[in-house]
């Protein structure tokens, strides 16, 4: 079972997870300019790319759960947007 981050702020939630997932579950160019990276990571944006994530991962039988981060001033909305 994967297990993943997602942080919250007051305003919005993303899904911490690596680019290379991405690339597995051949959803990189699905992912929308919502989402933000930094390094190796992707923050999915939780209105529709956490729930694409997530959906590809359960076609192909993976299971996941999560821990949820909580800050008031997250650094994750001052990361680059994503890009493909």
């Amino acid at each position: 079972m994967d297990k993943y981050t997602f942080h919250t702020d007051p305003g919005h939630g993303w899904l911490e997870v690596t680019r290379a997932e991405l690339i597995e579950l051949g959803i990189t160019n699905q992912i929308s300019q919502y989402s933000y990276q930094k390094g190796k990571l992707v923050f999915l944006e939780e209105d529709c790319d956490t729930a694409r994530f997530l959906n590809a991962k359960s076609e192909i039988g993976q299971t996941f759960s999560f821990r949820e981060v909580h800050l008031e001033n997250t650094p994750i909305r001052n990361y680059s947007q994503y890009t493909a």
